[in-house]
């Protein structure tokens, strides 16, 4: 009797080893930013719209989702660069996190960092589900500011 008892105990510490850390709820808008520029990718659900969806709101997910369903396959969606480091290529080094403004359940917060040249982010975030999700990001530097959602909505 004691072995399956160990055997499922066991099973139950593997499988919340296991959960990304992405499922957690984030109380700050600073912890939610934290989180999703030291996320191991590689850990979110192979169907998942985007590799960060668990940081995403509901509403940023179901955009993405939608750019994939009407992309013919082969093809690039709306989409075709990681928005989190706002590149195709490289990584997010010497991160700044500004101080948020919170209006009721949104927050807006600029995000500085370094990935080959600086880099300027304005993240909206929303408070879903008990925990900060991002709900669009946005570059207004260079030749071509974009943002998500304008992207997502230009595409349709």
């Amino acid at each position: 009797m004691r072995l399956p008892s160990l055997r499922l105990v066991a099973a139950l510490i593997t499988t919340l080893i296991a959960l990304p850390a992405a499922a957690e709820p984030y109380e700050t808008p600073q912890a939610l930013i934290e989180a999703l520029y030291s996320y191991e990718t590689s850990q979110t659900d192979e169907n998942a719209p985007s590799v960060y969806s668990p940081f995403f709101s509901d509403g940023l997910n179901a955009l993405w989702q939608a750019d994939i369903d009407r992309t013919p396959q082969g093809e690039l969606g709306a989409i075709d660069f990681d928005p989190v480091i706002s590149g195709q290529d490289g990584t997010a080094t010497e991160l700044q996190i500004g101080e948020p403004i919170i209006l009721g359940k949104t927050a807006e917060l600029e995000v500085q960092f370094r990935n080959f040249d600086a880099v300027t982010l304005y993240y909206t975030l929303v408070w879903e589900h008990g925990s900060w999700k991002v709900d669009d990001i946005a570059n207004q530097q260079g030749e071509y500011p974009w943002s998500l959602r304008a992207l997502f909505e230009g595409a349709r």
